[in-house]
């Protein structure tokens, strides 16, 4: 999947890599509150990691957000929550309409998270860790004054490798296990994911967050997919050795989060379910959409704090 690099920076024309720091010759747009807009779906892993980031910082009042609905078609994804099925902001019917509106034969995917630009109505980024990252770095002087520090100094490097395998091996690997076109892609597949669980489990068993004591990106990114586990990655995706409810440390860390303001409040489980079972009619042809399980194991204690 190809996407739109563009960043929007404090700076007029300073754009970083991400992850190595290093300058990069892509367009840059400037920070400026109330000119962009975050389009985003709680369907999604990959938009719900810009919803909590968002929300965590205290960007709710500078950057304004709208959501899709959790189906799609190859078109795009539709505004089919509001009312007319149109975005109040953009006037769209679909985000695909942001991005033909700067881009005329645009023919790469039209993905969640997207940054647009109010004014111009057009798409600026839908580089999804880039969105996260600059919202930290970028569009500091617009966060709260208890925000989080998502991306500490002083364990940066090992957070990076962290997120790597977190990302490799469990935000990616699910999906490759569940899109797999032979027995011998999904074994490798599956027995990534659960290499990476275990060693997920280890690493939780003896401290509360992934880098410690305190909540960080690296959270966030496995955050999104391990509260999509057992509700479609264990069957609908074939990871199913066991479930997340199954796994003391893993499970107790899930709920920690959830339960933190900024994370559980921004799930909606029956639009992720709607989504991976409705929109993958070549995994699930019939379109039906489970009744379970119940999510109210979410909110029961979860010890974390003891760590």
């Amino acid at each position: 999947m190809s996407y739109i690099p563009d960043r929007v920076t404090k700076e007029p024309g300073r754009s970083q890599d991400p992850y190595g720091g290093e300058e990069l010759d892509v367009p840059t747009w400037q920070v400026q509150p109330g000119r962009y807009r975050l389009i985003a779906a709680r369907a999604c892993p990959w938009a719900s990691r810009a919803i909590i980031v968002r929300r965590l910082l205290g960007l709710e009042y500078v950057i304004s957000m709208g959501l899709a609905g959790p189906t799609h078609d190859e078109r795009s994804w539709a505004f089919d929550l509001d009312p007319d099925r149109v975005d109040p902001v953009l006037g769209y019917e679909r985000l695909e309409q942001a991005f033909l509106a700067r881009f005329p034969d645009y023919s790469k995917g039209i993905t969640v998270p997207t940054l647009v630009d109010v004014p111009s109505k057009q798409a600026v980024t839908n580089d999804f860790p880039s969105i996260t990252h600059d919202f930290f770095f970028e569009w500091r002087d617009h966060h709260r004054p208890d925000a989080p520090d998502l991306w500490p100094d002083d364990c940066r490097d090992a957070m990076e490798t962290v997120m790597d395998r977190v990302f490799s091996d469990v935000n990616d690997g699910v999906y490759r296990c569940g899109f797999a076109g032979s027995q011998e892609a999904y074994d490798e597949a599956y027995d990534r994911v659960w290499t990476a669980m275990d060693w997920l489990e280890d690493r939780l068993s003896h401290q509360r967050f992934l880098m410690g004591d305190r909540i960080t990106e690296a959270d966030v990114r496995l955050f999104t997919t391990l509260v999509r586990f057992d509700a479609v990655y264990h069957g609908h995706f074939k990871c199913n050795r066991n479930k997340l409810t199954e796994m003391t440390a893993i499970w107790g860390y899930a709920r920690d989060l959830f339960q933190t303001p900024g994370f559980g409040e921004t799930v909606d489980f029956d639009q992720i379910k709607r989504h991976y079972y409705v929109v993958h009619e070549d995994i699930n042809p019939n379109g039906i959409v489970p009744k379970g399980p119940d999510p109210a194991g979410w909110h029961a204690p979860h010890g974390r704090d003891r760590l």
